[in-house]
């Protein structure tokens, strides 16, 4: 079997082989219009076997088995109107893609056409609040300068357009395009308030409109916790492979499928890693491992339930046979320390098989309460991902941002080589300008004879944003404890209980050497330490600009081998504070 099955009667074949497979194994009716949820042929029901859990999809009918709440979508709400404020434009960023209004969540349909990058967005239109959910697109040459698109594929009298996918079905193997090219397809679940299915659609134009299929659902188990599938293309195995969240079983299926239509269980991930009340977005790709080799990672989300607080993206390491993915170890990693960045989507048809991903940048627990007012949402810069062995010789996920060098601009002098223990260095800032900081730091050996109790608080380098009102933003590296923090909880434009201050993260012990990459702004913050295998992301809410950088060694001293400051090029239309 090839990998193209363009041939109509070849396909036409092949569809009729999988559904009487299917018929074969026991699955009820499967036709255009059928729903597929075959256990994998190699499974068991031994007697005495446990009843694995149930969702209670029968004890909630009224609305959709989501954890984070829909106010524009519950009868009675009322929607505010849409009005523009002072702190839309103080708090847009620059360089992160946000809407224009409304509110925005989770990627998806991440893919490269062959000249253009696509970023489809879960969107609310109308309010700064989830619900109504459309299918928003902004489409890039770059994945940073990204040009607005209309709707792409809109909420319909069958329910709200979630999560999805879109993939390059360049060989027609739906043999739903008129020509051998084929075309774009997405797929997507529609939910309505007592069931959550998997639809199709397709694209003739690129991805700018799609055309539902004329027979969805085309994968409906007839349950309303069903949601975000992503689909590859396997090509050991030469067929699409999908993955999709059982999100209250705190399950990953897999799916098969030769036509993007007509789709197989092969079979089932988890429960497996953080306790919480929703699985969502899995993704699944194959990553390089630095210094030879790959693995595959299976990310989920879990919301709510991360350790931070709130939504988190877990990740799992291991291989993927066609069939099963099966993890490495029982480690789970987190792809943040902070607790800013949920949702994370993989590219899809990326040249050389790079693996890029990109993430909402916000948090279910306090996302709709954002002192924004017109629009609610952005994402985080496209990341390059790779594994690589830590200290302890785990492969983690290390992330780095995908070609920000180009939007570098004025390159802002700051000299220091040396600061003492107990003294800094500071340099003022561009007001309303994203900045770029990179910074390699050695800290001095511990002193001798320090008093009882000093051990935690000696050998501390600290990076400060602030401003003249008080408001600070604080990173620091403990070199004794080998850790990094972050601190927020000193900037006064936004407080709610869930928006939670400090953060920290463990790098490599007994080493008293950081490097640090840091991305600031309007009301974003990224950071990549240890080479990008600790990442933290946060949403950040001065009162006043934070107009100064200030570096200060607390304990002992340390030498700065290396500080470079840029002010970063604005990439979108957008009203800013520049």
């Amino acid at each position: 079997m090839t990998n193209t099955p363009s041939d109509p009667t070849r396909r036409r074949a092949l569809s009729s082989f999988v559904a009487s497979s299917l018929a074969a194994i026991g699955t009820v009716g499967l036709s255009s219009k059928a729903s597929a949820d075959v256990s994998s042929p190699t499974s068991t029901n031994a007697p005495g076997k446990p009843t694995p859990a149930q969702a209670p999809d029968s004890l909630r009918k009224d609305e959709p088995n989501a954890s984070h709440p829909s106010p524009a979508d519950q009868p009675g709400a009322t929607v505010r109107p849409i009005v523009k404020t002072g702190s839309d434009v103080f708090y847009r960023p620059t360089v992160h893609f946000s809407p224009t209004t409304g509110f925005m969540n989770d990627p998806n349909g991440l893919v490269f056409d062959g000249e253009r990058y696509h970023l489809y967005y879960q969107y609310d239109p109308f309010a700064p609040y989830a619900g109504h959910v459309h299918w928003g697109h902004a489409s890039s040459t770059d994945m940073l300068h990204w040009k607005d698109q209309p709707i792409a594929i809109p909420e319909t009298e069958a329910g709200e357009a979630f999560t999805g996918c879109a993939v390059m079905d360049r060989a027609n193997a739906s043999g739903l395009f008129e020509n051998s090219k084929g075309g774009m397809v997405a797929l997507y679940t529609r939910a309505s308030p007592d069931r959550q299915a998997q639809y199709l659609a397709t694209s003739h134009d690129n991805g700018q409109s799609f055309t539902e299929y004329t027979h969805n659902p085309v994968l409906d188990i007839g349950s309303n916790s069903f949601r975000d599938p992503q689909v590859i293309f396997h090509k050991p195995t030469n067929q699409w492979v999908m993955v999709v969240a059982k999100s209250r079983l705190h399950q990953i299926a897999f799916y098969a499928s030769i036509d993007l239509i007509h789709w197989v269980h092969l079979s089932d991930f988890g429960p497996s890693g953080l306790f919480g009340v929703d699985y969502e977005c899995p993704n699944l790709i194959e990553v390089p491992v630095e210094g030879g080799g790959s693995r595959w990672v299976l990310f989920v989300s879990v919301n709510p339930g991360g350790p931070t607080g709130g939504s988190i993206t877990q990740y799992f390491v291991g291989q993927f046979d066609g069939t099963r993915f099966i993890p490495d170890d029982t480690v789970i990693g987190l792809t943040d320390f902070a607790k800013d960045a949920y949702a994370l989507q993989v590219y899809g048809n990326m040249p050389k098989a790079e693996a890029v991903s990109i993430a909402w940048l916000g948090n279910w627990q306090y996302c709709q309460e954002l002192p924004t007012q017109s629009w609610r949402g952005c994402m985080t810069l496209p990341r390059t991902m790779t594994l690589r062995r830590d200290f302890a010789g785990w492969l983690r996920l290390a992330q780095t941002p995908r070609g920000l060098e180009t939007l570098r601009d004025t390159a802002i002098a700051f000299e220091v080589k040396r600061i003492a223990a107990g003294s800094s260095a500071q340099v003022a800032l561009p007001p309303g300008k994203a900045l770029e900081l990179l910074l390699f730091v050695t800290v001095d050996e511990r002193p001798r004879d320090l008093p009882l109790g000093d051990k935690g608080r000696t050998g501390r380098f600290v990076i400060t944003f602030g401003n003249d009102q008080g408001e600070t933003l604080t990173i620091g590296f403990d070199a004794f404890s080998g850790q990094l923090w972050l601190d927020r909880d000193e900037l006064k434009g936004f407080a709610q209980p869930f928006f939670t201050g400090q953060f920290s993260t463990v790098l490599n012990p007994d080493d008293r050497h950081f490097e640090i990459r840091v991305v600031l702004d309007a009301c974003t913050l990224e950071i990549f330490a240890n080479g990008g295998l600790s990442v933290g992301t946060a949403l950040i809410f001065p009162v006043s600009p934070l107009d100064f950088l200030r570096l200060e060694a607390n304990g002992a001293g340390a030498t700065v081998e290396r500080v470079e400051l840029f002010q970063l090029r604005k990439v979108m239309e957008r009203e800013t504070a520049v």
